[in-house]
């Protein structure tokens, strides 16, 4: 056996992350954009898996989510939050969110959903966020709000929530 064999044997045998990464749009009024999954219950925010095995970066997946979700393909700004979730039957997931800015009234006209996954699109006032956003996806969104406000770096979370 070489030693490439030996390191490609030791990758396998290590312990499996997911990888998200989300953008958080608003209007001009702060509402946050979120779109309805035809494949589960509750809204989300654009954006999905971080295809790790092509190379793709977490603000690479962010962005090309969001162009394939809602027909959107604009630069991301800044790191809002990081959230180390766990789930049942599935491996933690690092999920990331990015600033994707202020939508003005003709970028919010073009929106158009991928069929394939999404029912529709809204806009909900950031105080309702955990009401539309279910478990830590509500939670982290609602930090990363706070973040982007204050102007305060990135949120470490660990399941929607600051570690104590």
């Amino acid at each position: 056996m070489t030693s490439t064999d030996d390191y490609a044997t030791y990758i396998a045998s290590l312990p499996r992350v997911l990888a998200g990464a989300a953008a958080l749009y608003r209007d001009a009024a702060g509402r946050v954009l979120l779109v309805e999954p035809n494949y589960r219950e509750g809204w989300a925010l654009p954006g999905g898996t971080v295809e790790s095995d092509l190379g793709e970066s977490p603000r690479g997946a962010a962005r090309r989510e969001s162009a394939e979700e809602i027909g959107l393909d604009l630069p991301l700004g800044r790191l809002l939050a990081v959230d180390w979730t766990l789930g049942p039957g599935r491996p933690p997931l690092v999920a990331y969110l990015f600033d994707g800015g202020v939508l003005d009234a003709d970028q919010l006209a073009a929106v158009r959903l991928q069929e394939e996954e999404l029912i529709s699109w809204r806009l909900v006032e950031p105080a309702e966020l955990t009401d539309y956003l279910p478990g830590a996806l509500g939670l982290r969104t609602a930090e990363a709000y706070r973040v982007l406000r204050s102007g305060e770096g990135a949120a470490e979370l660990e399941n929607g929530r600051r570690p104590l």
